[in-house]
């Protein structure tokens, strides 16, 4: 096994002060986050902050960029396992989403909401960098299923009038709505409910009744 190198004391730091960015923003929003609190988290000095980050918009870029690196890895190496457990478009597409289902549920427990909505809802406090990253980032994973999904209409002829890019915005929408609904409800199962009920949709779209 590969061994990781460890992590220098100033990387800590600076891991520390996006976690601290992210639970703050997405519970109060990134205007009502501020340096100094951020700062005294971390029980660090405030040249220890600009050490690390230009300036604050400079903190949700590096933010933003390391959220949807950990999706993009999170769903790529999802995909993998899926990939790798049945050479068919179709099936390892619902083996997929079985996997979706139970990783979401996680997720909403460890999570205390969702950045893309978080950006999305407070356009304004960001800059617009910081918006088109998070655009990006949901049109990379819209692209994946997209993908996926035409494969599997080539080989599986559909029985519904449902488009590709209208079956991965279902999945961006209960993803994203989920959360909200997780939140709201308490129900931290909200999203793999729907992921799974999605899962018999997309059965049918395929391969009929």
């Amino acid at each position: 096994m590969v061994q990781l190198e460890p992590r220098s004391k100033g990387e800590r730091t600076r891991q520390r002060l996006l976690d601290l960015a992210f639970e703050s923003v997405i519970r109060k929003g990134f205007a009502g986050t501020s340096i100094e609190e951020l700062v005294e988290a971390a029980g660090i000095t405030k040249s220890g902050f600009f050490y690390h980050f230009k300036d604050k918009h400079d903190l949700a870029r590096q933010l933003i960029a390391r959220y949807a690196d950990r999706n993009q890895d999170f769903l790529d190496e999802m995909i993998a396992r899926s990939r790798e457990l049945h050479d068919d478009p179709l099936h390892s597409f619902l083996i997929f989403l079985k996997f979706y289902a139970e990783a979401m549920e996680e997720a909403v427990y460890n999570h205390p909401g969702c950045m893309v909505a978080t950006v999305t809802f407070q356009d304004m406090a960001w800059d617009q960098a910081t918006r088109r990253m998070t655009v990006d980032s949901v049109l990379q994973w819209r692209a994946k299923f997209i993908g996926w999904l035409e494969e599997i209409a080539a080989k599986y002829p559909p029985k519904g009038k449902a488009e590709p890019a209208d079956l991965a915005d279902a999945i961006l929408t209960f993803t994203y709505g989920g959360m909200t609904l997780s939140k709201a409800l308490g129900d931290t199962r909200a999203i793999a409910r729907q992921a799974l009920m999605f899962r018999e949709t997309v059965r049918l779209h395929f391969l009929g009744a």
